[in-house]
């Protein structure tokens, strides 16, 4: 009896490898014709923190998987069939607003760098059309995200210097409340968004750029959403309802996607994909907590004391059925036209089995087709979804071309209360 149970199981095996395999050769035939665009990788900030900010300090023409930390090097990408790709120019919440601005324009330039690094490979792009074409020529289009409201310090006219540099999408927050708009991380401040979040809010929209929710309360979501005459996009996110995290967009939000028009970016962070890895992750700063407390001026018995208890429980995996499970639970809730993808790979130290890195996309979209997904549905969700919400986003921009820069400030004695 165990040995047929065995010999079914194999042969189940068997047959199910080499559909997988025709499933991941019918996804790439896709990607061949529609752009896979990625709304969230941090690989400028790696090159920061360790290649000295020099993008030829690291030979990307190879594949770097096994020799470095690297999620993404140029052989990935290509077997990923990465068209577009969206360079966040993440710096972090700690530094003051003007070393924000300062250190982002300079991760503005890492991102050209790069892309003059490799010519022939990468091309900046600023639109629909651009990435299409760039698409076409067989590169990959290299596009600007900002990570963090804060990197603009209050100030409408540094926003617009940013646009000009080329930058695309702008997170409205990081992990840190704003002096005009609430993190999903932090403590409520304003309730969403203050009278100047939301001057902000429409001077993106007068720019033609893409207003970014990931990271922010849901009250700054729905703000932005009411807000905002173009659609809002989250460039990497998933759906709160599979996994309790506050960085996850809640289905009151999702409920609004087809209204509003824009796409949630679904990410691949494993605390944010899998339930059983948030909840260790929550135990894991619990018994931090509660250790250095116990230990006070004695970090070496506190740190004994951590490395003791993740002995004795083990960290989870989450895999690629973690994440099909929020993509799924996107579409059915928001729709088929309203979900995308936003890796964020580099920007996190592990990520999910069968998901390590940029070469991975063609793997999760045979699962989503094994799910019955079809062309058409894998057509939007890989690139077609956010080439239509930046097509909006453009729109809008250009039927307010002849208003005037807004000259909105904060008060002089900080941000309203």
């Amino acid at each position: 009896m165990i040995r047929a149970l065995l010999l079914s199981t194999a042969a189940l095996l068997t047959a199910a490898a080499p559909a997988a395999a025709q499933d991941e050769a019918a996804a790439r035939r896709i990607l061949e014709r529609t752009p896979l665009i990625d709304g969230h990788n941090d690989l400028p900030w790696a090159l920061r923190q360790v290649y000295g900010n020099d993008p030829h300090a690291v030979d990307l023409t190879a594949n770097l998987d096994g020799s470095t930390a690297l999620h993404t090097d140029i052989p990935r990408l290509r077997a990923g069939g990465v068209g577009g790709q969206f360079w966040s120019v993440y710096v972090p919440a700690s530094l003051t607003p003007v070393e924000a601005a300062k250190a982002t324009f300079e991760q503005i330039d890492t991102v050209k760098r790069l892309v003059g690094a490799h010519p022939d490979v990468f091309e900046l792009a600023t639109t629909a059309d651009d990435i299409q074409r760039i698409h076409r020529r067989g590169r990959i289009a290299s596009l600007i995200g900002m990570e963090g409201g804060y990197s603009i310090a209050d100030s409408l006219g540094l926003l617009r210097e940013f646009h000009d540099a080329g930058a695309r999408y702008m997170t409205l927050t990081h992990s840190a409340t704003t002096s005009w708009a609430d993190s999903a991380t932090d403590a409520p401040k304003w309730g969403g968004l203050n009278p100047f979040g939301e001057e902000v809010v429409r001077e993106m929209n007068r720019l033609g750029m893409m207003v970014d929710l990931s990271h922010v309360s849901e009250e700054t979501m729905m703000d932005a959403m009411r807000v905002s005459e173009a659609p809002v996009i989250f460039s990497h996110s998933s759906a709160r309802a599979v996994t309790g995290h506050p960085r996850n967009v809640p289905d009151s939000v999702l409920r609004q996607m087809a209204g509003d028009g824009g796409v949630v970016m679904v990410t691949f962070v494993p605390g944010f994909v899998s339930e059983t890895v948030r909840a260790w992750n929550a135990a894991r700063s619990a018994e931090d907590a509660r250790l250095t407390s116990l230990n006070p001026g004695d970090p070496v018995a506190a740190t004994a004391g951590l490395q003791a208890w993740m002995a004795a429980n083990p960290a989870p995996r989450a895999g690629i059925a973690d994440v099909v499970a929020h993509i799924q639970h996107v579409r059915d809730v928001a729709g088929i036209d309203h979900v995308g993808l936003g890796g964020d790979f580099d920007g996190v130290g592990s990520l999910p089995d069968g998901l390590a890195g940029v070469d991975a996309y063609p793997r999760l979209l045979a699962a989503l087709m094994a799910n019955g997904w079809s062309e058409a549905d894998i057509r939007k969700l890989a690139g077609e979804n956010l080439l239509r919400v930046m097509r909006r986003v453009e729109a809008v921009a250009a039927d307010k071309r002849g208003e005037r820069p807004s000259l909105a400030a904060l008060p002089a004695d900080g941000a309203p209360e």
